[in-house]
């Protein structure tokens, strides 16, 4: 077995471990999906199958079956028969042969014997763990394998009584980033931060926002990254106050700010970056003034970050340093918002920030695990470990509004960076793109 296909090997044992002996966990990868005609979307796989299996490949399914007295744990996987025809079209498939002895599984079918094979392992098992509730048509392919091992009832034959989500297990276990997957991700991280620097330097008053889209997804394509790991955001003026804008087709004018959030998805993993900079190379006093907020509210949340802390320890950190720069600047009138404390309690800074200030981040943008221990009847945040991986992205995004003073108005600003939680300080996996004032305006001074 290689030592790639060992790892995958020992994230499927420690799934074992944690399951009822005997039992039976099903994962299946994402189906195929078209764009239009006969033209499909490009293949990205399920994360989670991905991350047992290391297989790419679609119509792919895998099963573990939990060790039991005298019986060994086994992995099976199912994908489609080598077809050198289809492959002349569509590329290398692997087949069962190949898969089982390179991707080290026990055993490997024809995806087209897996309603045969599940039912069999099904037979007498104590439970199946797989994802409840969340697909019709796995739901109903469940059905069909537990109908027909019901049906030999009358021969002793038993199907699992109970059926358990498997969802929460394989999350928990991505929470936590090994030393290969941390690579991967500052990998990541490099990349996205060359597209940010490269978009950076190609803006000037004018350019279409699309034009600077285009420049990040050429150096993502260009240093290897398979996909963008999200719909990268490019907006400018009023745009920048659209949290989720990516119509990305407006043209820049002079004392624009331009808000880009992008990243590159590389080997399965995702890097996210945002970065706030004047299209035309040089900050006005408003911008500068919420900008210099922001950023300070970012290094309050980083300070924040620490194993033990909990998850939500950096958004309080850095919505005291917002609020408070609402009220020096007069967005929050102190006469009704009153002191910091007051404008925290009564959520009045979510005018003009109001979303959170990290998310979970791994092989999905919006990576799997818990915020909060939700056994506890007040579900706190849960605390940080070495080795998770989350984003720190504070923003202040200013719409036009009575009583907002208007130098402030269509100022959208978001800094967002991704950061491996550590002993001591976090460690920053996107710190190659410029992010202070005068860093910024150094670099779109430079020749593009």
């Amino acid at each position: 077995m290689s030592r790639e296909a060992g790892k995958f090997a020992e994230r499927r044992a420690s799934l074992l471990a944690r399951m009822e002996p005997g039992s039976v966990a099903f994962l299946a990868t994402a189906p195929e999906s078209l764009r239009n005609g006969d033209s499909e979307y490009p293949y990205r796989h399920d994360s989670s199958f991905y991350y047992l299996s290391g297989f790419a490949e679609p119509e792919s399914a895998l099963a573990l079956v939990a060790a039991s007295n005298d019986k060994p744990a086994q992995a099976i996987l199912f994908c489609r028969e080598k077809n050198p025809e289809r492959e002349i079209w569509d590329g290398l498939r692997h087949g069962p042969e190949a898969a089982r002895a390179e991707f080290g599984v026990d055993a490997a079918y024809p995806i087209g014997s897996l309603d045969e094979k599940m039912a069999e392992l099904l037979a007498g098992a104590p439970a199946l763990y797989c994802r409840l509730a969340r697909d019709e048509r796995l739901d109903a392919q469940l059905r069909r394998w537990l109908d027909a091992v019901r049906a030999k009832g009358r021969t002793g034959i038993t199907a699992p009584p109970a059926l358990r989500d498997l969802v929460p297990l394989v999350d928990e276990m991505r929470v936590v980033k090994d030393a290969g997957e941390q690579a991967i991700m500052l990998r990541a991280g490099q990349i996205s931060a060359a597209a940010h620097r490269r978009a950076m330097r190609a803006a000037r008053t004018g350019v279409f926002e699309y034009e600077l889209e285009a420049e990040l997804l050429y150096e993502f394509r260009r240093s290897g990254a398979q996909f963008p790991a999200y719909t990268p955001i490019v907006a400018s003026g009023a745009n920048s106050c659209i949290l989720h804008y990516n119509a990305n087709d407006r043209q820049t004018r002079e004392g624009d700010l331009v808000l880009i959030d992008a990243g590159c998805e590389l080997d399965g993993y995702a890097s996210d970056i945002t970065r706030t900079f004047p299209v035309n190379g040089r900050f006005s006093a408003p911008q500068r003034e919420l900008y210099e907020i922001v950023l300070a509210a970012q290094a309050a949340a980083f300070e924040a970050i620490r194993p033990g802390n909990t998850f939500h320890s950096a958004h309080d950190a850095a919505v005291r340093v917002l609020a408070q720069g609402m009220l020096d600047t007069g967005l929050l009138n102190r006469d009704t918002a009153g002191s910091v404390d007051d404008v925290i309690a009564s959520k009045a800074y979510m005018a003009f920030y109001m979303h959170g200030t990290s998310h979970w981040l791994g092989m999905d943008v919006h990576d799997t695990g818990a915020y909060r221990i939700t056994e506890h009847p007040d579900k706190p945040s849960r605390q940080l470990a070495e080795g998770m991986v989350l984003t720190v992205e504070p923003g202040i995004y200013v719409r036009p509004a009575p009583g907002v003073p208007e130098q402030y108005w269509n100022i959208g600003i978001r800094i967002e960076d991704d950061v491996v939680v550590a002993d001591g300080a976090p460690r920053v996996l996107t710190d190659e793109v410029p992010k202070s004032v005068d860093d910024i305006e150094r670099l779109m001074a430079e020749e593009a």
